[in-house]
């Protein structure tokens, strides 16, 4: 049992993460050890999810330099990896070699894609779910791709 997530846009405006982006601006950063400041909904999908075995992984195509949301979102990357989720970031220039989908996705148990679209600026429009076989296909050979080529989150360090 297997979810991976590949993102590769280097904004996403995202309405829910908007006051978190901005205290972030103002110079909050979230403390590891105080766990319940930070914990949220999704990260129990992901602690619930990996307990039943299922092998979470997400990987990020980004721009160098990074673009501010880039840096906000690394900076609080702990968080997933904490609830068990692993993840790797892919300088895109390193990806330039790579066939890739061009929306970012979910591919579970290797079958379903949830395609994830965004308008130009960032905001989600919606999403698509198949199960063709071709899609599935391409977005695993993407997927491992970018993963064999990606850092480590522990180890990238936002140029």
């Amino acid at each position: 049992m297997s979810a991976v997530h590949l993102e590769m846009r280097d904004v996403y405006t995202v309405e829910s993460e908007q006051q978190r982006i901005q205290a972030w601006r103002d110079g909050h950063r979230w403390d590891p050890a105080d766990r319940a400041s930070w914990w949220r909904p999704w990260l129990d999908l992901i602690v619930e999810t990996v307990g039943r075995g299922v092998d979470v992984r997400r990987a990020r195509v980004v721009s160098e330099p990074v673009s501010e949301y880039i840096r906000y979102s690394h900076s609080y990357a702990f968080t997933n990896v904490a609830a068990g989720e692993r993840l790797r970031w892919l300088p895109r220039r390193r990806a330039s070699d790579l066939a890739l989908p061009g929306n970012d996705f979910w591919l579970v148990d290797g079958r379903l894609v949830l395609w994830n679209h965004f308008d130009g600026d960032g905001r989600p429009t919606g999403v698509e779910v198949t199960e063709d076989p071709a899609a599935a296909k391409l977005c695993a050979s993407a997927f491992e791709a970018v993963w064999e080529r990606g850092v480590d989150h522990e180890d990238y360090r936002p140029a």
